[in-house]
Formats: structure tokens, sequence, C-alpha cells
């Protein structure tokens, strides 16, 4: 599963379809109980009461969030998890910072080791997310794949980030306009 840059929902449904669309279409789960997850779901990435909003009436944090919230639900009767992956592409761009922590600390909750906002386990075995912002590096990730120019440039884990040697990493870490990385 992806959760894309653009949020990708559906103009024409509200934000309860487009949530729980996957299980509308593919569960035998009741229109009820679909409801009360997608309540839940849009609750753990902190929106609530806007289930019946079209997407032309959120702003661009809040369709990010829900299109977060439409990756994340599942039909809690199966006795497999749905899904077992997911890709984040710049999860937390252009939201605020109390917003990408919302964010983030539901990324990190949902993996399998930890427990999701509901107080339930976590449920995704792995995630790879694709993200320039730092704190999205620091609370979401704990181990980091640095591309420069279509190449893997450093690998390391989180909290070596900030302390590498790489030219490159450094540049990018402290924000300096000073280093490899030349804007025109």
């Amino acid at each position: 599963m992806q959760v894309f840059q653009s949020a990708a929902l559906f103009d024409s449904l509200n934000v309860r379809e487009n949530v729980g669309f996957l299980l509308y279409e593919n569960s035998k789960l009741s229109e009820e109980r679909i409801g009360e997850l997608v309540t839940e779901t849009l609750a753990a990435v902190g929106l609530k009461g806007v289930e019946e909003r079209m997407p032309s009436e959120l702003s661009g944090g809040m369709k990010k969030r829900v299109a977060l919230a439409r990756s994340i639900i599942n039909d809690d009767t199966k006795e497999t998890i749905e899904p077992e992956a997911l890709l984040y592409d710049e999860p937390t761009a252009g939201l605020d910072p109390i917003a990408s922590t919302v964010v983030e600390d539901l990324i990190r909750s949902m993996h399998v080791t930890g427990k999701d906002a509901m107080g339930k386990p976590g449920k995704i075995a792995s995630y790879a997310v694709v993200t320039h912002q730092h704190s999205t590096i620091r609370r979401a990730v704990d181990r980091l794949l640095f591309l420069h120019e279509g190449k893997i440039v450093w690998e390391g884990m989180t909290e070596e980030f900030t302390t590498s040697t790489n030219p490159i990493v450094q540049q990018f870490a402290s924000g300096s306009l000073d280093g490899p990385i030349r804007y025109f």
C-alpha cells in the first residue's frame, strides 16, 4: 500500500467513503461497522467529525491525513493483516509541526513492535518513508538510505545521521548552502 505525496482522494466521494473505500468494496463488514472503523481511524490521524465532508472542503494537510487513514484502515475480522507493508511518499509535506508529529507517531506506532494510536498492537510488518523532513527522520524511522543524484551515498541508523562524516549528508543535515549539493 502506498500513501501518495498528493492525497489522491476520490473527489466525488466524501471522507467516510474515501477512507472506507476498500472495505466497502472488498469486505463483508456491515456499513455500520465500516463507519465505526472509519471514525476510529480518522481519530487516530487527528481528524474527528469530518466523515461527511467532501475532499474540496478539506485543507491540504487534512487531505493528506485522510489518505493516510485510507491506507491503514483494515478489516478487523480477517486472520491476515493488510497491508503488510506501507510506502509513505513525503507523508508530512505541507503539514504544520503538530500535524506532522501526529502522522510521524502514527507511522511509528503501526509497526508490529509498537502499539497503534488506539492502543492495539501494531500491524504493519515493514514500511519505507520517502522524506526530506528532519522531524520525520528523527521520529518515524530507524534506518536511513540517503540518495543523491539517484545513488545511495550513505546508509545508517537514524542516530548516526547527524554525526555522519559524509559531506552530502552533513550539508543536508545542517541545511548549509556550502557543500557538494549545488543550487543554481
